[in-house]
């Protein structure tokens, strides 16, 4: 890491207890890479609340069986193409699939495609895991 610069932190005894716990719950070797590490997701919640050029995945569950739901799905996908970088179908049991869409683009069409998605007949659950392009992130 070229450029590395060193600075103090100071916290009560407390918080500084918790933190030490998160860090040696979450395997990180030490603070310096725990504090790295939340400033990051800090920066990329801002890249997605400024609607900046993000990536992220898209999971839904849904019941396979629903009249016709498959075709819309892959509809939706088709309308939000220049968006979707890669899909991922999972038969999870003889009802129930998932679909795992990794996008990049604009926050805008992202979220659009998200909730055209979610929104469907026999989606069961959905959740959008917000990632960055990592072009703003050193």
């Amino acid at each position: 890491m070229d450029g590395l610069k060193r600075f103090g932190v100071s916290m009560n005894k407390e918080l500084l207890e918790k933190f030490d716990d998160f860090i040696k719950k979450k395997k990180y070797k030490n603070r310096s890479e725990a504090i790295r590490d939340i400033i990051r997701e800090k920066f990329v919640e801002q890249e997605w609340e400024k609607g900046e050029n993000v990536a992220g995945c898209i999971v839904i569950v849904y019941e396979h069986n629903i009249h016709e739901i498959v075709d819309k799905i892959i509809d939706i996908q088709h309308k939000f193409s220049k968006y979707i970088i890669s899909t991922q179908h999972i038969h999870m049991d003889e009802e129930n699939c998932m679909e795992i869409v990794a996008v990049k683009g604009i926050v805008e069409k992202i979220k659009e495609l998200y909730f055209y998605l979610k929104s469907l007949k026999g989606v069961k659950y959905s959740s959008i895991v917000k990632a960055t392009t990592g072009k703003k992130l050193k």
